[in-house]
């Protein structure tokens, strides 16, 4: 099992799914967010691990 959190949510999700297919099944838009694990960002491909938390920060545009 791993965990996410956004804002002030957390989901405990089955570890081995990329993080792309944990972002979708938690309802939120992957273009949308930011995968970020132990400090360091990661890309939506990587699979998650056992014990992991990810968090998902929002991506913020402006010009």
């Amino acid at each position: 099992m791993f965990t996410i959190v956004y804002r002030d949510k957390k989901w405990e999700l089955k570890d081995g799914m990329t993080v792309r297919d944990a972002i979708l099944k938690v309802g939120l838009d992957v273009e949308a967010v930011l995968a970020v694990r132990d400090g360091q960002l990661i890309n939506e491909e990587t699979l998650t691990r056992d014990g992991d938390v990810i968090k998902l920060v929002a991506v913020i545009s402006g010009g």
